[in-house]
């Protein structure tokens, strides 16, 4: 295949997991990384000799990388180090009201016996074996594969199988399937977080994200120097295999011949020719036409009701003060559904926010506290409208201030704080046009909201799609699955 040539356009982790997939299958492959470094979404903003967080910050289901690298004749291991957390994180609703998840799923029922009562514990215990089910049935037909329905996934399950269907509650929504299992609202609150991590509404998303608990309880890691030390290890390992990485280069259209793609033409005027092209980079853009006419009908153009949400993030320097932090800590409201009121139906910035904090610098968790001002990612959801309507600077503070009350009313405050940089959804859009910031790609909202997003396949021929935008989902390991099953298409279509 070393005359066959592939365009890799994004450097994301999907972008760079099949580029390294098809060049160990002997295709030559060049990808094209407008950035000038690779890791997509997994962004960082550079401030002097600080880098802080600004996109995931936590990595789950390592063996999906353990299986790109062993695949390429390499260790993940022995080219990134991993912390396991042993908190997985810590939630406070007040001063008094805390509560850990552990990595133990039998400590975290003990915490949250002491928290709820006994009761609650139970149900958690009858949750994370329904988690455990969920992720069990869908991880095959769905999540590794190549453009599920719900017809092939009725089809995998079969008549005999509709009772396990019907098991997994793939018909509740997570709020609604979440009142099974806990009557304590907090705890709801908790679990129903789990709908943010593909940007959804837990009372409209459904109920199979309860899987996120069987896959936290698998693992959650940090890893060391950085999370963008993943996309740098895994584009070595690419360069290694013979895949040619271009950096600085932005992509103005997708050239299509004779029906199918046939290479991309960069800003410079410089044509680029291809037996086919993976785009790795935000889906919404190609039915925007950013990439040109002759690639617009290849992706349904996603409207602006069916966008995920986008984030509103501060980075600081600050001493956390009262509150003993983790590396992730989330504090709430007491009362979650105007959240997402404001977010999906008004369009604004919630009054009251959940607010999520990564202590950026505590991922190792045998290495002493942080005594100096340490760096801290706050995060407050918001609506993905960048594109079409701006955050004031008034809005900012405005919800700045209710974030410090509500971190103050749960004993933390942040001392000597510095802010070095603020995101909004337009930052997003403008870092990946036409999204409006939606940092998830198209909401998971319905019944068939899983089966929304663009497949790995577009409707023209020779063009397959790959990244957190498309099949199977957001998310570090999502991302580089879609890039594999991108790439494991290819291959069978050129035989």
């Amino acid at each position: 295949m070393r005359n066959k040539r592939i365009l890799v356009i994004g450097a994301g982790m999907g972008g760079l997991s099949a580029a390294l997939k098809l060049a160990i299958n002997g295709f030559d492959v060049t990808v094209v990384e407008r950035g000038h470094r690779p890791g997509g979404k997994l962004r960082e903003q550079h401030v002097g000799e600080q880098s802080f967080y600004t996109g995931p910050t936590v990595l789950t289901m390592p063996w999906v990388f353990e299986e790109i690298f062993a695949e390429a004749g390499a260790s993940l291991t022995e080219r990134v180090t991993l912390h396991k957390a042993d908190i997985l994180a810590r939630h406070a609703w007040s001063l008094d009201e805390r509560l850990d998840l552990f990595a133990d799923q039998e400590r975290s029922a003990e915490a949250i016996a002491v928290f709820a009562g006994p009761a609650e514990a139970d149900g958690y215990r009858r949750f994370t074996q329904h988690a455990k089910r969920v992720f069990n049935a869908l991880e095959g037909p769905f999540i590794r594969s190549t453009q599920p329905t719900p017809l092939s996934i009725f089809g995998r399950f079969g008549w005999s199988g509709i009772g396990e269907l019907t098991r997994i509650k793939a018909v509740f929504t997570l709020w609604q399937a979440l009142g099974g299992y806990f009557k304590d609202q907090r705890l709801r609150q908790l679990f129903g977080r789990y709908s943010t991590y593909v940007g959804a509404s837990p009372y409209l998303a459904p109920a199979t994200l309860m899987l996120v608990a069987d896959v936290e309880s698998r693992g959650v890691y940090a890893v060391d120097g950085g999370i963008h030390r993943l996309p740098e290890a895994l584009a070595a390992l690419a360069e290694e295999k013979g895949v040619t990485l271009r950096y600085g280069e932005q992509v103005s259209e997708i050239l299509v011949e004779g029906g199918r793609a046939a290479g991309i033409r960069l800003e410079t005027g410089e044509r680029l020719s291809a037996d086919a092209v993976i785009y790795n980079a935000d889906a919404s853009a190609i039915g925007e036409g950013l990439f040109g006419d002759g690639v617009k009908k290849a992706v349904p153009r996603i409207p602006p009701a069916k966008r995920s949400h986008s984030v509103v993030t501060w980075n600081l320097l600050a001493k956390p003060a009262g509150f003993p932090m983790q590396y992730h800590n989330v504090f709430f409201p007491p009362d979650y559904a105007p959240e997402f009121k404001a977010i999906f139906d008004e369009l604004r910035l919630p009054l009251d926010p959940t607010v999520y904090i990564c202590a950026q610098d505590r991922g190792n968790p045998n290495a002493p506290a942080p005594v100096d001002p340490e760096r801290l990612l706050v995060m407050v959801n918001a609506p993905a409208r960048g594109d079409t309507q701006t955050i004031t600077e008034q809005e900012i503070r405005r919800c700045e201030a209710r974030v410090m009350s509500l971190l103050a009313h749960c004993g933390l405050t942040l001392e000597q704080s510095q802010e070095i940089a603020v995101t909004t959804p337009a930052y997003f859009e403008k870092a990946y046009p036409a999204s409006g910031g939606a940092v998830f790609g198209r909401v998971t909202h319905g019944l068939f909201g899983s089966f929304d997003r663009p497949g790995n396949t577009s409707k023209i021929p020779g063009l397959y799609l790959a990244g957190g935008s498309v099949h199977p989902g957001p998310g570090i390991p999502m991302a580089a699955i879609s890039g594999r099953i991108a790439a494991t298409t290819l291959l069978s279509q050129f035989g």
